[in-house]
């Protein structure tokens, strides 16, 4: 798998890539780890353990458990909830470590590992490049240190997870959703018993789909990566608008009344609005990733708030949110994090924010997220390319400076080199499709004349 931990925990297939011994020697490795770093100083160590429904979560939660329990670390069971509550809950809940196992948007034969510091926050880099280097260490033949006795760690499980987490998601609403009638699609996934009751419990009339999980049809066909289903019943029932979780529910995306898709960038500018209005929104600044919407950066100006923008990936959104004190931030995808009461992307409360600002205006979703326009956006993956050139041709550069000359200012340049291919992603942002199309296209042959 090369380096295991990703950009968010540790991901494969299950049972090939990510196997029981991999969980298992991990959790032990984290907990040596944080036991290192003086974590558990003082106290009995506890973690709470939750997981989405796949089918393979089941003996991965059982090595998990296993793995940290022989560690000498008190377990807290709490089954089936979505990441953003196993994350809550490591918080609320005093706990030392979270462990959450999820693919998150990946189809069913994966899954995955991410583990959550004390207060819910996910794990620095270097602690997770410590518990590689531990893990791999001791897999090869170094011997544990075990607790033994009294000193082993006991497993419990927590039944209160779940109400307590509705609990909180209710107490952050501004105002009730009575009124509202909304199709929530639950992607067979880990909300499908939170997301309904939370709404039903916010004074809104629900359609479900996707919620019936059996352990392998997580994500398939339907949730936040397959809107179809999601547009065509919020037409049929009439609805006021929709919202979609994926797999673990720590994003959403919407659908208005119309069956137009409502992406993460749309909900930010809503949200953002909202906040300000309220109070909350400090510096009046949002935080989002290179690859939003050049339209959502224009109608932020537009209304006078501030726009950071970071490096792909929500732990990077996060981590400029917390180092600069701001509320807001998220990417296109629907990972939406309001950081004064939830320390990653929460689907959950993301949609019911959103439904809460249709309430509160009486306007729709649809002209509530009229305040940003969408430019036309065209991606071209270039393969069997020299990634690592991308910044240093000059070639290079001086067809991406034609092309921002061309564009002006109501258009963008984006030169991605992947994390994981030989390939370039170009992407290309103009008033006109016709535009888009024709820049990125001449920009591809660039990539490949320059680095092919």
């Amino acid at each position: 798998m090369g380096r295991l931990f990703g950009t968010d925990g540790v991901r494969g297939v299950a049972n090939a890539d990510l196997t029981a011994e991999l969980a298992l020697g991990l959790s032990v490795a984290a907990a040596h780890v944080l036991a290192e770093a003086g974590t558990f100083e003082g106290h009995r160590p506890v973690a709470v353990v939750g997981r989405d429904p796949r089918a393979s979560g089941e003996f991965l939660e059982a090595a998990v458990v296993a793995g940290l329990a022989s560690a000498g670390v008190d377990v807290l069971r709490v089954g089936v909830l979505p990441t953003p509550a196993v994350a809550h809950l490591t918080g609320a809940l005093g706990a030392d470590l979270g462990v959450m196992l999820s693919a998150s948007h990946n189809a069913m034969p994966d899954n995955g590992i991410k583990f959550f510091a004390r207060g819910g926050h996910k794990l620095a880099d270097e602690l997770e490049d410590r518990i590689e280097a531990v893990y791999e260490e001791h897999r090869t033949g170094a011997p544990w240190q075990r607790p033994t006795g009294s000193g082993v760690g006991r497993v419990t499980s927590y039944d209160q997870g779940l109400d307590q987490y509705i609990a909180h998601l209710l107490g952050v609403l501004p105002n009730r959703l009575d009124g509202l009638k909304i199709v929530l699609d639950e992607a067979h996934g880990a909300a499908a018993r939170v997301s309904p009751e939370a709404f039903m419990r916010a004074g809104a009339e629900i359609i479900t789909i996707g919620a019936q999980p059996d352990g392998l049809n997580i994500n398939d066909g339907c949730g936040s990566t397959h809107l179809g289903l999601l547009k065509a019943a919020v037409v049929e029932h009439k609805a006021d608008f929709g919202i979609a979780h994926d797999g673990d529910a720590d994003r959403c995306l919407a659908v208005d009344h119309t069956g137009a898709e409502v992406d993460g960038d749309q909900i930010l500018a809503v949200l953002a609005l909202a906040m300000r209005e309220h109070g909350t929104l400090r510096h009046d600044t949002v935080v989002a990733t290179v690859m939003s919407n050049l339209g959502f950066k224009l109608a932020m100006e537009a209304q006078g708030l501030s726009l950071v923008q970071t490096g792909v990936g929500d732990r990077y959104v996060l981590e400029a949110m917390k180092e600069h004190g701001f509320a807001l931030g998220g990417e296109q995808s629907g990972h939406v994090i309001v950081l004064d009461h939830a320390t990653t992307g929460d689907g959950t409360l993301t949609g019911l924010l959103l439904a809460a600002r249709v309430a509160e205006t009486g306007r729709t979703l649809a002209d509530l997220a009229g305040v940003m326009e969408r430019l036309p956006q065209v991606l071209i993956n270039v393969p069997d390319v020299d990634r690592s050139r991308v910044k240093t041709s000059a070639e290079l550069a001086g067809a991406v400076s034609d092309a921002e000359r061309e564009l002006g200012s109501t258009g963008r340049v984006l030169l991605r080199p992947s994390g994981t291919e030989p390939l370039v992603r170009v992407m290309v942002e103009a008033a006109d499709i016709e535009q888009a199309r024709s820049v990125a296209e001449r920009l591809a042959d660039a990539v490949k004349s320059a680095l092919g």
